[in-house]
């Protein structure tokens, strides 16, 4: 369908481009508009149906929204947000500059300007910035009857139905009710009497990793909102959900290379802007790696009584920074995942233990078979690399799982305890164990 349309908007049919666009679905739409130039696009976006067109907008990318806003009139840009759901219109002006959102207010209505201003004062990342207000509200001492006539009368407005949240007069929530109970039950049945009041509810306020946990925990698709006097003002979504968890590993991957996360596409920044990104972990991790200088520094006699000594080097540096990486990986993601806990840092440090001395015997009995049959170096001093070895597994991979929950502790971000971090860390103990050992070994 996508040729056929390219075909007809080459050839300027805009009508029958509008007929065969209508009947796709708006997500299709919005990436079809993203590979035209703009000027095709915004032809395109302006023959759209209203309805149509303000769905197709929450869909492309921040700079084409911008483009469209600034180029439409001002009935135009009313028409869109009046059609778009208040968490997404909030969504997008929260990422655009102030000529843009100021343009935008100026041509919504008074109670939807409002809203946008209230959402617009939650803190970022929080329950309350990433909410929608479009859900059904029912009263306890509905029917069934009456409760559907409600929804039929008001639910094309809703985001969901789905789930139905029962307030009373003064909004509180009391309970919850899913449209498949509701369907199933007699007409004439009283809310009360099959809602569920065992409700999961988050504050406005609550961080929006929490909110991603609840819906993991208790296999949510929407979580409603509530203030601090247990108000009802909002719900969240799984589909807001599902992005907030791509931005947020997105976060802790960037964490995890040593970077500041990014806000754009990577293609979409500049070289000037990624390499600003970079170059602060950069410093920091290659100031760090001075340690590492000084410590072989210090054993410059030792080195060079026993030249064969700088052969294993890079080997015990590089398996000791693999060693506490594959730790540190494992423990962020179960923190992240909510399966490991600051207060479970003994039984991570006992189990990392036990797979230390597992895997760190099984290197080292490797390693000195290779040594000694194949390299032909001598046992003592095949035996002293080794156990080197040995001891280099067992405190990388100690500082690779302690060292995430302990930033936790302090409040930072156990993802910035991950590879580059910790290898530079593992390194500086690896060579001082093992220049440590040699020494005692060599009487040097």
């Amino acid at each position: 369908m996508n040729e056929t349309i390219m075909k007809l908007i080459e050839e300027n049919r805009y009508k029958d481009v509008r007929n065969e666009i209508t009947e796709m679905n708006i997500v299709d739409i919005a990436h079809l508009l993203m590979e035209l130039d703009k000027k095709k696009l915004l032809i395109l976006f302006r023959i759209l149906p209203k309805e149509i067109a303000a769905g197709v907008f929450s869909y492309i990318s921040l700079e084409l929204q911008q483009y469209i806003i600034e180029s439409i009139t001002d009935r135009e840009i009313n028409n869109i947000v009046s059609e778009l759901f208040l968490d997404d219109a909030v969504d997008f002006l929260e990422e655009m500059p102030s000529n843009v959102v100021k343009k935008v207010l100026r041509n919504t209505d008074e109670e939807t300007r409002k809203l946008i201003n209230q959402f617009l004062n939650y803190p970022d990342y929080s329950a309350g910035s990433v909410m929608t207000i479009e859900f059904v509200d029912l009263k306890k001492q509905m029917t069934v009857k009456e409760a559907l006539n409600h929804i039929r009368a008001t639910g094309i407005d809703k985001e969901t139905i789905n789930t139905c949240y029962v307030i009373d007069k003064g909004r509180k929530l009391e309970g919850v009710l899913s449209i498949r109970k509701l369907i199933l039950a007699d007409e004439d049945t009283i809310i009360d009497d099959i809602m569920d009041v065992d409700v999961i509810y988050a504050n406005t306020l609550d961080d929006q990793e929490t909110i991603a946990s609840l819906f993991k925990k208790y296999d949510l698709t929407a979580l409603p909102v509530v203030d601090n006097e247990n108000r009802l003002v909002g719900i969240v979504t799984i589909d807001d959900i599902i992005d907030i968890i791509d931005q947020e590993n997105t976060e802790d991957l960037h964490k995890m290379a040593a970077m500041e996360p990014l806000e754009e596409e990577y293609l979409k920044t500049s070289a000037f802007v990624l390499a600003k990104h970079r170059i602060v972990w950069l410093l920091i991790l290659m100031i760090s790696a001075t340690f590492t200088g000084n410590i072989i520094k210090r054993y410059e006699e030792l080195l060079q009584s026993m030249v064969v000594l700088t052969a294993f080097i890079p080997m015990i540096m590089d398996t000791g920074g693999n060693a506490g990486s594959q730790s540190s990986t494992l423990i962020i993601r179960g923190m992240a995942l909510g399966e490991i806990r600051t207060s479970d840092v003994l039984k991570v440090f006992f189990k990392e233990l036990k797979v230390s001395l597992i895997a760190g015997t099984t290197l080292a009995l490797v390693n000195f078979a290779r040594l000694v049959f194949f390299e032909r170096i001598d046992i003592a001093i095949s035996a002293m690399v080794c156990f080197s070895l040995l001891l280099t597994v067992i405190l990388a991979k100690m500082v690779g799982s302690i060292l995430p929950i302990a930033a936790k502790k302090i409040r930072l971000d156990p993802a910035i305890m991950a590879g580059p971090l910790i290898t530079t860390i593992v390194d500086a103990v690896a060579l001082s164990i093992y220049f440590g050992i040699a020494s005692k070994f060599l009487n040097i």
